[in-house]
């Protein structure tokens, strides 16, 4: 089976959710035939939420779609390491794989910080794939930054 990466798709609505004045992160879920089940950008700021990250509102809606709070074969593209909450939210939905494009040392849960599928607590280790368009995806985060800053 080819690859695909949807990783476009991610950055897409990274970028939208900078239109928005969130932090631009984008996530896109697949289902187990490849088709988008869900797609969502960061919207903490909007909803005043501090779980509105851009997994977690993906995470929701293809449950929601799916009638199930389990997305098996299901698969993640995320424009930035996942935090830990968003680690363990992944987890506790059973996705098949995680994709993310830049590391985050700072606040990451996959391959820094906690390293939540890492821990024996984890009921369940997605195969994770990292730095997917990892330039690119670091580039807006930058932008975005350097604009509030500037």
């Amino acid at each position: 089976m080819k690859f695909t990466s949807h990783m476009d798709a991610a950055l897409a609505q990274a970028r939208a959710a900078a239109l928005r004045g969130e932090i631009p992160v984008g996530a896109v879920l697949l289902d187990p035939s490849g088709n988008v089940a869900a797609q969502a950008g960061n919207r903490t700021r909007e909803l005043n939420d501090p779980t509105a990250h851009a997994e977690i509102l993906a995470i929701r809606a293809a449950c929601a779609g799916a009638g199930s709070e389990r997305l098996a074969g299901h698969t993640l593209y995320v424009t930035l390491e996942p935090c830990a909450m968003c680690a363990a939210a992944i987890a506790a939905a059973r996705l098949k794989a995680v994709y993310f494009g830049a590391s985050d040392p700072k606040s990451g849960g996959v391959l820094h910080g906690a390293r939540i599928f890492s821990h024996s607590q984890s009921h369940h280790v997605p195969e994770v794939y990292d730095g997917i368009g990892a330039d690119e995806c670091a580039a807006v985060l930058t932008a975005f930054f350097t604009s509030k800053r500037g």
